[in-house]
């Protein structure tokens, strides 16, 4: 097998942690596998990083804020390296650059454009371990660029589909993708596999597992993900297409985000092109927009409402309340004390009442719903937060998720 392995920040966090990563990189090797490895920053050297660019100037060109976090991830390759020959195995580390990653658009937010990775496929035939970093690339001007937030996972699962992997491994520190998270469900039970598609939903939902990015990058080209732990080496989560096993159950997991605020703006005029008058500017200020309610009144006049991450809470009423003064609307409301709870599983697609059981379930609880939105594969409510854990705890049982592994 072709294998690329991913080791996050608290993975390669210590001296300690990546000579356990490089145990790992052996083991794997022992068996005969051809392995490549992608490392993130050790644990805080990004942020580390980040203050001493902040404190020399706090408007800090971008371009060398990028050259400057990049040296985080080449610290831990070059560490790694060395601790894998201290164990007998041939490694090189590789910048971003020298492993042949190409990007495009801007600094801190570079995309991938293609993996030039063919030496790396030659030093893996040979038993040779290429140890590359993570986040990181380089563009059309020689600049080196990085991947934004969580863009270890995206390289490494970028690097298994060039070098035709058949799995990319991120190790963590966690051991797997739960029904729900463990700390409010004791119950909860970790998940064999899932699908791309449920991953996606569940890190859209503030599951920072995986990198949305890589997810869909991983989806796009069929990319078998493992998602297991560096601390414990168990079996983890595969994340692969959807087959006959994920339809058996109504969902898979039940995941929340806390990080969720509410925007109303009540007495616009109803007339064509009222929601993008609003959303147009929203959007303008980089606040991302997620559940869309919309009230049409008697009057001739509409209600808006909208969730927001909470961080974006003010700069939305702000902004809202000018486009109040300018549309003539009656007035604008907000609360910064909801959350969203959902349920979510392929397995919606052919079992039917899904959504009316949670509602049920809620209604039982005496818990208010506020909001809804719905996918193929998801039902999501807006509520005050202070009910979220009961929800939670409340749909994990109804469905079944504490009885028996849904996948």
């Amino acid at each position: 097998m072709r294998i690329v392995q991913k080791f996050g920040g608290t993975s390669v966090g210590s001296i300690e942690r990546i000579q356990a990563a490089a145990d790992i990189v052996k083991a794997e090797l022992d068996k005969g596998h051809e392995i490549a490895v992608v490392v993130s920053a050790m644990s805080g050297e990004t942020n580390r990083l980040l203050r001493l660019a902040n404190d020399m100037n706090a408007n800090p060109p971008m371009r060398e804020v990028d050259a400057l976090v990049a040296t985080g991830e080449q610290v831990t390759a070059a560490l790694l390296t060395i601790a894998l020959h201290k164990l007998g195995v041939p490694a090189y580390s590789f910048s971003g650059a020298q492993a042949g990653f190409r990007t495009e658009g801007s600094h801190s937010k570079a995309r991938i454009k293609d993996v030039q990775s063919k030496h790396l496929i030659q030093h893996m035939k040979r038993g040779e371990v290429p140890v590359v970093t993570g986040f990181q690339g380089i563009d059309a001007q020689g600049n080196v660029t990085t991947l934004g937030r969580g863009g270890s996972d995206t390289s490494a699962v970028a690097l298994a589909i060039a070098v035709q992997a058949d799995s990319c491994d991120i190790y963590t520190d966690v051991d797997g993708i739960y029904t729900t998270d463990p700390r409010i469900e004791p119950n909860a039970r970790k998940m064999r596999n899932i699908s791309y598609e449920e991953m996606l939903e569940f890190a859209s939902l503030g599951a920072k597992v995986l990198q949305t990015r890589s997810v869909e990058l991983g989806m796009r080209y069929n990319m078998p993900i493992h998602l297991r732990s560096s601390f414990d080496l168990v079996e983890g989560t595969r994340v692969s297409k959807e087959d006959s096993d994920m339809e058996r159950a109504e969902i898979s997991g039940v995941a929340y985000n806390r990080d969720e605020a509410k925007v109303t703006i009540k007495g616009i005029p109803d007339q064509p092109g009222i929601a993008a008058a609003v959303f147009g500017p929203v959007a303008e200020a980089d606040i991302n927009v997620d559940v869309i309610v919309q009230n049409i009144a008697e009057d001739g006049r509409t209600d808006l409402t909208f969730t927001v991450p909470r961080n974006d809470y003010q700069a939305t009423m702000d902004l809202l309340e000018k486009l109040r003064v300018d549309m003539k609307a009656r007035e604008v409301i907000g609360d910064d004390t909801v959350a969203k709870v959902s349920i979510i599983g392929v397995g919606m697609r052919s079992h039917t009442g899904v959504a009316k059981k949670m509602f049920d379930v809620l209604a039982q609880e005496s818990i208010n719903i506020q909001m809804i939105t719905t996918s193929e594969i998801k039902v999501t409510v807006v509520l005050e937060e202070k009910y979220l854990e009961l929800a939670v705890r409340a749909l994990h049982q109804a469905f079944g998720l504490d009885q028996a592994n849904p996948t």
